[in-house]
């Protein structure tokens, strides 16, 4: 009798555990996706939405949400309204997208949430959503490719003396670096922008999947590449830093960590430091203060100068001597999206001042976004170190 009732426990048991694990899961039987859709890459496991139509770049977005008045979508900095069925699940569809990756919100009850749906990724000071619109063949270099080598990015953290705590850095080792023990490389420090994060070139950017093509087709030559932290950090302990200059770190701290920790070669003609929006601002600050640690560098939408100003007399004068400026600094790259503020204007004041080593990029049909920026670095690292 005792073995019977046992039995019916264990069974009950397993029943009720199957059906949590189903409901948890799985949920409701899923309907086939509307022809033409598929789910989007940035989802979580399992997720069927967003889902994506490559042709018409739209997208369709669901939320389960059977209590609220009001739901929402924000992407691409327009609102649509969602309307609900008599399950409580809200449904809209977006007009055609730019292709690439776009942040975006569910707002509900005027309330912005992330929708579970996708993986979640910091952006404007928030873990958001993020759906990409993909691009065609021509996206093939930023997407992991089975049939080449692949290298590392490792997590890491160091202790920052001026900061006042440890910090967090990504840094990018390429596929022959475990099978070279005696080679040094060159490193590349590349900085996020504004509101993001050190694993925004990794997640967002796709940073390693874009060096690993490079590098494979020799087209770049094998190097390391750094990604910190653009802002000074606290924590209960360490209110504030003893200075909010965050270029102090990366001269002071980060890089002899780097030089410490990897096969690096430590001169200026081995260096490199590029960033995206505001880190392109802060490599203009930390490089044009450094020249003496520096020979290459790039802007990806952070070429800041205001329209009339005299060139000669921006960054504290480091434009002044053409000859001078050409001496010391291999290469300045400026890359911008087509759809944002050029820096055109003030490149061409460049060239006719006499600057020679200047190369400018425009990435077709993009504004202030991740494709933007995946194409500059696609550009730029290959005319780094030669």
């Amino acid at each position: 009798m005792k073995k019977i009732a046992l039995f019916l426990l264990t069974m009950m048991i397993c029943g009720i555990t199957s059906a949590q694990f189903a409901g948890g899961m799985f949920g409701q039987r899923q309907e086939p996706l509307p022809e033409g859709y598929k789910p989007a890459s940035t989802n979580t496991f399992l997720a069927q939405y967003p889902a994506v139509n490559a042709q018409t770049r739209q997208a369709i977005f669901k939320v389960v949400a059977p209590h609220a008045d009001n739901v929402a979508l924000d992407l691409a900095g327009k609102k649509y309204s969602m309307t609900k069925d008599e399950k409580g699940v809200w449904t809209c569809t977006s007009d055609p997208q730019v292709v690439g990756f776009h942040y975006y919100a569910i707002l509900i009850d005027s309330v912005p949430v992330m929708d579970r749906n996708t993986n979640s990724y910091f952006g404007s000071n928030w873990q958001s959503s993020g759906i990409e619109i993909p691009e065609g063949p021509e996206g093939d270099y930023y997407r992991f490719n089975k049939d080449i080598p692949h290298g590392h990015v490792r997590s890491l953290y160091y202790w920052s003396e001026i900061n006042g705590m440890e910090r967090h850095c990504n840094v990018y080792v390429p596929a022959e670096y475990e099978s070279n023990p005696d080679k040094k490389y060159p490193v590349m420090y590349l900085l996020h922008g504004w509101g993001e994060d050190e694993n925004g070139w990794s997640n967002q950017g796709h940073m390693a999947n874009i060096m690993d093509g490079l590098i494979h087709a020799g087209k770049a030559v094998p190097m390391i590449v750094v990604m910190d932290c653009g802002d000074i950090k606290t924590n209960s302990d360490v209110r504030k830093a003893s200075t909010n200059d965050v270029t102090q770190i990366y001269i002071k701290d980060l890089m002899p960590f780097i030089e410490r920790t990897f096969r690096t070669k430590n001169d200026r003609q081995n260096r490199a430091m590029a960033g995206l929006s505001r880190g392109g601002f802060q490599t203009t600050m930390t490089v044009f203060a450094n020249l003496d640690k520096f020979a290459w560098m790039g802007t990806f939408s952070g070429f800041f100068s205001r329209p009339g100003d005299n060139i000669t007399e921006a960054f504290n004068g480091v434009f002044k001597d053409p000859a001078a400026f050409d001496k010391q600094m291999n290469l300045l790259f400026i890359s911008t999206g087509t759809e944002e503020r050029t820096p055109k204007e003030a490149v061409d004041a460049l060239k006719a001042h006499g600057i020679k080593n200047i190369v400018y990029h425009e990435s077709q049909g993009t504004a202030h976004e991740w494709l933007t920026w995946r194409r500059a670095l696609n550009e730029f690292a290959p005319l780094l170190f030669k």
